[in-house]
């Protein structure tokens, strides 16, 4: 294949993307806005980190929005790769043109990681973790599914679980760095 002939494929292939994206984006506007999956989502990205700006210790915020924001780029990521490679799909986006599920992958993860930090902190941080990644992976992803949010095509939840683990740990070993400056 030449050049030419391979841009001009890729510009027939991206027509198609947004041919299709657009025809998501009207059937998402059809279906799903304003239905009740669809506030449950918003209330899912909403109200969990309104709770734990209430209720957190206001001397920790910074380190754990720091560790948050990891795991919110993280998870973010990896659940961006599993939609694009057909191992699982969202039925009931807060936005379509997001492919991730922004309550899951934005609040859900990170508040969840950094209560678990905050809260009992000279606790395992190893069975922490293996709490987060077996109620993650074998509880929330079940109700997410039974509810229609959320459809494995090519996955399993045990695939899932090692997954939450390091996720979890990477969120712990950020929150107790004592400075943040880059390594180079």
């Amino acid at each position: 294949m030449t050049q030419f002939e391979y841009i001009q494929k890729n510009f027939e292939l991206h027509e198609q993307i947004v041919k299709s994206e657009e025809q998501k984006v009207s059937l998402w506007v059809e279906n799903v806005l304003f239905t009740t999956h669809w506030w449950i989502g918003l209330c899912l990205t909403i109200l969990p980190w309104v709770l734990w700006v209430l209720f957190s210790n206001k001397d920790s915020r910074n380190r754990l929005l720091y560790s948050a924001f990891i795991v919110l780029i993280i998870s973010s990521f990896l659940d961006f790769l599993g939609v694009k490679f057909g191992l699982w799909l969202y039925n009931y986006e807060v936005f379509p043109w997001i492919p991730a599920y922004i309550p899951w992958d934005s609040t859900l993860i990170p508040v969840i990681i950094i209560w678990l930090i905050e809260y009992k902190p000279h606790f395992s941080p190893l069975l922490k973790a293996f709490i987060f990644a077996f109620l993650s992976s074998f509880v929330g992803g079940a109700i997410f599914e039974l509810f229609g949010f959320y459809e494995k095509l090519n996955w399993k939840s045990y695939y899932s679980f090692p997954i939450y683990f390091l996720i979890f740990l990477v969120g712990y070993w950020s929150s107790r760095r004592d400075k943040y400056e880059p390594y180079w």
